[in-house]
């Protein structure tokens, strides 16, 4: 009897095969059951919260370690060891950050809850003065006598005001355990803020080490040269990311500096209330403006609508000043997008990603942006193609925003014209 004889081979294709079938069994067990696997990845997703939080805070007070580094380093002369120098500078860092906090839940925080209880105290002059219209308008069409109104009509009024009556009662009932679930909510996020702040002071303290710690990690899994070509790709996310960020948040403050200082000067009330709202809602590029001026406006158009008209000039001036002169000053040419990519990418991750999208959808746009022109460039260079998009325009039709009308030839000397 001839025995079959196993090689090397006929190993290394079996396990292969296997292993091609396994994996297909698995992704086909994951489509099926794709709302539990959701449930499970939110889930998982739910718990590193807290780690997602001290990201962000580290990635956002990154800058301001940095340049924490520098003055613990020229006061002391460069004689401290380093991690004394980044223990030092951490906890200016941090004191810093609580300071400007601090001055804002004491200053401005109360003017806004100020005006915002000044605006509630108002709203029951301004039902009043509904009542007033409605009652007119009842004099004045004669509703008092029933007689007058169509039954179709008062059936309906009747059974409406029945229905806003138990819609009413079922709100009611039910705000008890919606008031719980957000206690529950607020206690939650509140834990979850203060255990991101003590990882963002490990992330912070260690950064170097984390970075070095993930590049082994990829450098045993991968390539070298992809693994320098992500370390880059980081390093280019980083500089667009860290410099939209930081110049727009600066951007924003000085907007809401100068609303404030303009609406001062105009004697326009709620100040401080709608400066804070034009100053958080100008992070938004193209939107935020109007975004902000919209329900600004309509609280002064309550008030007095000749302060609303004033207010909408000022704020359309301000928007002006901002988008040609402190914003181009200050962020310059961070994201590399032009304006219509800007809208692009703010009109799709809000979509996506919500009032987040809104905020961060212009860095990472630009991030995949680049990404694809750097892929585009090196599959030319490959193909040995000019790289530069105004080769690709037609000769009869250049490219307006990149490239001049081209000069008339200039004439020989000693010829007349």
């Amino acid at each position: 009897m001839k025995h079959f004889r196993f090689s090397r081979r006929y190993n290394t294709a079996a396990f292969y095969t296997l292993g091609v079938i396994a994996l297909g069994a698995v992704i086909i067990k994951l489509v099926w059951n794709y709302t539990d696997v959701f449930r499970v990845i939110g889930e998982f997703l739910s718990l590193l919260t807290p780690f997602f939080i001290g990201f962000v805070i580290a990635y956002l007070l990154n800058p301001i370690l940095r340049i924490s580094e520098r003055l613990v380093t020229a006061a002391t002369g460069n004689r401290l060891s380093r991690r004394t120098g980044r223990a030092i500078a951490l906890i200016l860092t941090y004191l810093f950050s609580l300071f400007i906090l601090t001055v804002f839940f004491s200053i401005v925080i109360p003017q806004i809850a100020a005006s915002i209880a000044s605006i509630a105290g108002q709203v029951p002059g301004w039902i009043l003065s509904l009542q007033t219209l409605i009652n007119q308008l009842i004099s004045e069409y004669d509703l008092y006598n029933i007689q007058n109104v169509q039954p179709d009509i008062w059936n309906k009024v009747v059974e409406t005001a029945t229905k806003l009556l138990s819609t009413a009662s079922a709100m009611v009932t039910n705000a008890i355990p919606h008031v719980l679930s957000a206690t529950m909510s607020v206690t939650t996020s509140l834990l979850n803020v203060i255990v991101g702040v003590i990882i963002s002071i490990y992330l912070l303290l260690s950064k170097e080490r984390f970075f070095a710690q993930t590049k082994k990690l990829l450098s045993a899994l991968m390539p070298r040269r992809v693994v320098d070509k992500l370390a880059e790709i980081a390093h280019q996310s980083n500089e667009i990311f860290s410099g939209f960020i930081s110049g727009k948040v600066l951007d924003s403050f000085i907007i809401g500096l100068i609303c404030f200082a303009g609406m001062t000067l105009l004697r326009l009330p709620y100040a401080t209330l709608i400066s804070v709202i034009v100053g958080v809602t100008n992070v938004i590029p193209y939107f935020g403006p109007f975004i902000g001026a919209l329900p600004s406006i309509l609280i002064l158009l309550l008030i007095d609508p000749i302060k609303a008209l004033w207010f909408g000039i000022f704020v359309l001036v301000l928007q002006q000043v901002d988008g040609n002169i402190i914003g181009p000053k200050i962020l310059g040419d961070s994201t590399g997008l032009s304006a219509f990519w800007v809208i692009f990418s703010i009109t799709v991750f809000s979509s996506l990603m919500g009032v987040l999208g809104m905020f961060i959808g212009v860095p990472l746009f630009a991030v995949i942006y680049s990404l694809v022109r750097q892929f585009c460039e090196w599959r030319l260079a490959g193909k040995g193609m000019p790289t530069r998009t105004e080769d690709y325009a037609a000769d009869s039709r250049f490219l307006v925003e990149k490239r001049a009308e081209p000069k008339p030839p200039r004439r020989p000397k000693g010829t007349k014209s």
